[in-house]
C-alpha cells in the first residue's frame, strides 16, 4: 500500500474517534512491506527452496558400449566369414592347380612321344629320300663300277652342292683315277651336249692353299687341271680355292667357291654288285 492510501486510511480511522500514531502504522507498512522487498530480492531465510531431485541413473553409457561391442563382434564374425570363404576358394583353386598341372604333366609326356614320332618320321623321311636319291642316279644318271653319277643343272655355290649331295644320300663327285676321271667327263659332256657348262667336284684347297683335298677329307692324288699356254690351271692362288670340271674337255678349273654353277653328286651303289 502506498503512502497516500496509508493517509486517507488514518484520516478515516481519526473521523470515526481511532487514531493510530504514525510511527507505528510506519512501522507496520514496513514491517508488511519487508517481506515482499525481501522476497523479491531472493534472501528471505525464512523460504528454503526444495533440493531438486538427483536424476536417476540412465543406462545411456552402457547401452552404447554393449552396442559397440556387438558391433564388433557382428564384424569379426563377417571377418571369419570371409577368411571361411578364402579358404574354401584358397583350396578350390590349389586342387584346379593340381588338376591342371597333372594334366599339363600329361601333355608333356605326350609332347615328348609326339616330338620322338616326329623325329621318328624325319630320319625315315631323310633315309627314304636318299634311298630315291641313289636309286634315281643309277637309274637316270651313269653307272661306274660301285658309283652311280648324277648331274643336276641347279644353280649353287660350292656349299650348296655339297649339302644338296650328301641330303641325296650322295657326295660330290671325286674322281680318284684317270679311269672315273674320263667316265665322269664323258657323262658330263654328253648331258650338257653341245653346250660347255662347268660342274661344281668335291675338291678344294680350303684347308690349305695348294693342299687338295676331296670333300670327304681325303688327298687328292689325281689332278686333270687344264693346261694351256693361256689359261694354266689353277692360277687363282688364296682366292679360288674350288675346284668344277668343264663339260666340253672334262678339265680342272679352280673359281670362287661363292660362284654358283651345277654340280654333279655320286651315290654308291655296293648293293648292285
Amino acid at each position: 500500500m502506498g503512502p497516500a492510501a496509508t493517509s486517507l486510511a488514518l484520516l478515516s480511522l481519526c473521523s470515526l474517534g481511532v487514531c493510530v500514531p504514525t510511527g507505528t502504522v510506519d512501522a507496520a507498512a514496513t514491517q508488511a512491506s519487508l517481506p515482499d522487498v525481501k522476497m523479491a530480492r531472493g534472501d528471505n531465510p525464512d523460504i528454503i527452496p526444495e533440493p531438486e531431485p538427483e536424476p536417476e541413473p540412465t543406462t545411456g553409457s552402457l547401452s552404447d558400449f554393449e552396442n559397440s561391442y556387438n558391433y564388433i563382434l557382428s564384424r569379426l564374425a563377417g571377418m571369419d566369414q570371409a577368411i571361411h570363404k578364402l579358404n574354401v576358394g584358397h583350396y578350390t583353386l590349389d586342387v584346379k592347380v593340381s588338376q591342371l598341372m597333372d594334366r599339363l604333366s600329361r601333355m608333356d609326356g605326350k609332347v615328348g612321344e609326339l616330338e620322338d614320332d616326329i623325329r621318328e618320321v624325319r630320319q625315315h623321311s631323310r633315309d627314304n629320300r636318299k634311298e630315291v636319291g641313289r636309286l634315281e642316279a643309277c637309274q637316270k644318271g651313269h653307272r661306274m663300277g660301285y658309283k652311280c653319277y648324277l648331274v643336276y643343272n641347279s644353280y649353287v655355290d660350292y656349299a650348296g652342292a655339297s649339302r644338296k649331295c650328301l641330303e641325296r644320300g650322295g657326295r660330290m663327285a671325286m674322281p680318284r683315277d684317270r679311269k672315273e676321271q674320263e667316265a665322269l667327263a664323258d657323262y658330263v659332256k654328253s648331258f650338257f651336249h653341245p653346250g660347255n657348262w662347268p660342274v661344281w667336284l668335291g675338291v678344294n684347297d680350303l684347308r690349305s692353299d695348294g693342299l687338295y683335298l676331296f670333300d670327304d677329307g681325303t688327298r687328292v692324288s689325281y689332278f686333270q687341271w687344264r693346261r694351256h699356254f693361256l689359261s694354266s690351271q689353277p692360277d687363282g692362288g688364296r682366292r679360288e680355292n674350288c675346284v668344277a670340271m668343264s663339260s666340253d674337255d672334262g678339265d680342272w678349273w679352280d673359281h670362287y667357291c661363292d660362284r654358283t654353277m651345277n654340280y654333279v653328286c655320286e651315290f654308291d651303289d655296293r648293293v648292285a654288285l
